[in-house]
């Protein structure tokens, strides 16, 4: 910051994020420290370069004004980056209560007998800031793994092997629900066996009885006998 006799500007050197064919704008404040109200003049080497407002104005006592200078855009950068343009900031004391619309060129003239306050500022230009670094995906704590890659190239994915475990879990119910049909299936063919075995030995027994009272031939008796063996065995099998 400039300590000058009539106003405290900061800061001394204007720098500009230099960037092609954009325009680019920084800013500068003028403290006014005194009881008095003081005038100023902004002026530079390239005026066709810079656009400043305010250009003039009244800075009233133990105040601030700021002031904003934008750079046109540019078709090409200079050598170096290197920047020769200057700004000279004028100030004087003028009466109580002035505005800007009471300022004229004879107050910033030194042959006119004025005490002029006079402070120059340099022009810099800087590298543009960058742009953040984009965040690699899955890289911060907490986040969700993406696909990973195996030895042999084989890509491995969180998501498909839920896939491949609720397959597989569909499949133990298809094979859990065919066995029960084949268990229920297996089950009502035995107890229609023992209904039919229970119905055979009931026969059987009946002939039996009516063998002996010399009605039924010894014949039917063991074939009947035959056929009750036979459906025992099978309803062991089962």
């Amino acid at each position: 910051m400039s300590n000058g006799e009539l106003l405290q500007i900061e800061p001394l050197e204007l720098q500009f994020p230099f960037e092609l064919k954009k325009q680019i704008s920084c800013s500068m404040r003028m403290s006014n420290k005194t009881d008095n109200f003081v005038a100023f003049k902004v002026k530079t080497t390239n005026p066709n370069k810079y656009c400043v407002r305010p250009n003039t104005g009244v800075v009233s006592p133990l105040s601030a004004c700021d002031v904003i200078v934008t750079m046109q855009a540019q078709k090409e950068a200079p050598p170096d980056m290197q920047c020769r343009d200057k700004f000279l900031l004028q100030s004087v004391v003028v009466s109580p209560g002035s505005s800007a619309k009471d300022i004229t060129a004879e107050m910033f003239s030194k042959a006119s007998g004025n005490q002029v306050d006079e402070c120059k500022l340099k022009v810099t230009y800087v590298p543009p800031p960058q742009p953040p670094s984009p965040v690699r995906e899955g890289s911060e704590e907490g986040s969700s793994p993406r696909a990973s890659v195996s030895d042999n190239g084989t890509t491995l994915n969180q998501t498909s092997d839920f896939n491949n475990m609720s397959k597989g879990g569909f499949e133990q119910q298809e094979i859990s629900s065919e066995a029960k049909a084949l268990i229920s299936r297996l089950t009502e063919e035995k107890r229609s066996a023992i209904q039919q075995n229970n119905k055979f030995q009931q026969e059987l027994e009946m002939l039996r009885r009516k063998s002996r009272g010399g009605g039924i031939p010894i014949t039917y008796v063991i074939v009947a006998c035959l056929i009750g063996i036979a459906l025992g065995y099978l309803l062991k099998r089962t």
